[in-house]
């Protein structure tokens, strides 16, 4: 048999998924498309022609065309130019000192800046973690930490997953491999990307006051200054500090920026990962203007002004729950969380709602393998302050219509749905 003729590998087989999900998403155009906006509004983006609601944005608090953020992008940028082209080993924008000062008072705690999050995990996970831990990674942590961890299975560092949100296991390992490692590392989102469900924080520092090898790594990009003192997020308005307690987010969501923040509990350790982080040495140095713009946002931030922006939010997020309980509609949760999702099943379903949605006015993010499971795709709907309690409704009740229609295309069964989500489990939780 010739090496072609054989039957494909397991990576050939994803390839091949993924191709599939891809071109058709392609070619219904609901995924990897181009705006053609020449400016944006925050509520709408252009596609083929057509102007429609955009229910994609990520920038939660709307933010990203705050005109102080933009003053600030610009006055950073005439005074210090486009990029300053070094590596912060040798020498660093004066603004860099100005943005970790204002997180590091955001946070209350040491506060080290990136140019994304993905790269903090980078520098962060192989200084912190020795060689003697062990880790434990929640299955739906965020792939830029699974990426980081990646590098640490070279130096045969213990890694294992374990089921979503599943405490009880948790500690029945961190009992186990504390008989043979030092430390023990638990890796988690403080709110989960995709479905925007929350991490049982309060839970797992119990735990961690229980076994003191117990270490929490946890990023709360997601959670980012729509909640918390401050804006400091979820993760912090659910336990303002931890000694074993290590958070990283985001500034490219509610905060209005780009980049990202490693936060630590102690000075010794974030000179460490700042000094000497192997992305912090390599990498270039975070624009002036995205650091001009950050700036700004921080000053919000240590304002009164963040109060009123959550309040707007929450306002949104609790109409959102409300009315989509009211039209029956499948939604994974109804948590305090400014990132919704209307549970559909398999891909097809995906595929023809997003399909249906877009032709009626409406943007919103397909959820699809491999972001998510084969049967759980979904629709990913994050709110923000861009769009107004009308928008909000339109778009629900446009679901509303919508679903029994691709439900019927696709031969899809509300009780195959809620099996596929164990949304009757959910419910009597």
């Amino acid at each position: 048999m010739e090496i072609g003729d054989s039957v494909k590998s397991k990576h050939e087989q994803i390839l091949a998924l993924l191709d599939e999900v891809s071109i058709s998403g392609k070619n219904l155009g609901i995924i990897l498309q181009t705006i053609e906006d020449t400016e944006l509004d925050g509520r709408h983006i252009t596609l083929k022609g057509k102007r429609i609601k955009n229910f994609s944005s990520c920038s939660y608090l709307g933010l990203d065309l705050d005109q102080r953020l933009m003053a600030g992008a610009i006055d950073a940028v005439t005074r210090f130019g486009v990029q300053f082209s070094s590596s912060r080993s040798y020498l660093s924008s004066p603004l860099y000192g100005e943005l970790e000062e204002k997180l590091s008072r955001i946070f209350k705690a040491p506060a080290a800046v990136f140019n994304t999050t993905t790269l903090g995990h980078l520098s962060n996970l192989p200084i912190l973690i020795g060689d003697e831990d062990a880790i434990i990674m929640d299955v739906s942590v965020h792939s830029s930490v699974q990426m980081a961890v990646s590098l640490l299975k070279e130096r045969n560092i213990h890694v294992e997953v374990i089921r979503h949100n599943r405490l009880d296991i948790l500690e029945d390992r961190v009992k186990e491999l504390s008989l043979t490692n030092k430390k023990i590392w638990y890796l988690s989102d403080g709110v989960y990307s995709m479905f925007g469900d929350l991490a049982p924080v309060k839970d797992i520092v119990k735990l961690m006051d229980l076994h003191e090898q117990l270490h929490l790594y946890i990023d709360d990009a997601h959670g980012m200054s729509w909640s918390g003192e401050n804006g400091a997020g979820y993760v912090m308005s659910q336990v303002p500090s931890h000694p074993r307690m290590y958070l990283t987010t985001s500034m490219g969501k509610a905060f209005g920026a780009s980049g990202g923040v490693m936060v630590f509990p102690n000075e010794e350790e974030y000179r460490r990962v700042h000094d000497y982080g192997k992305t912090s040495i390599f990498s270039i140095q975070v624009p002036p203007p995205i650091l001009g713009a950050a700036v700004a946002s921080a000053k919000i931030h240590l304002s009164a002004e963040i109060y009123t922006l959550q309040k707007q939010l929450q306002d949104r997020i609790k109409y959102f729950n409300q009315t989509a309980r009211l039209l029956d509609i499948p939604m994974l949760s109804d948590d305090i969380s400014p990132v919704k999702f209307v549970c559909l099943g398999k891909p097809q379903m995906g595929y023809n709602m997003v399909s249906r949605l877009l032709n009626n006015g409406f943007y919103v993010n397909l959820s699809v393998f491999p972001s998510v499971s084969y049967n759980n795709t979904g629709l990913r709907i994050p709110l923000s302050l861009h769009m107004t309690k009308e928008d909000i409704e339109a778009l629900l009740n446009e679901i509303a219509v919508q679903l029994p229609q691709a439900m019927k295309d696709t031969g899809t069964g509300l009780k195959e749905i809620t099996r596929f989500f164990k949304l009757d489990k959910r419910a009597k939780a």
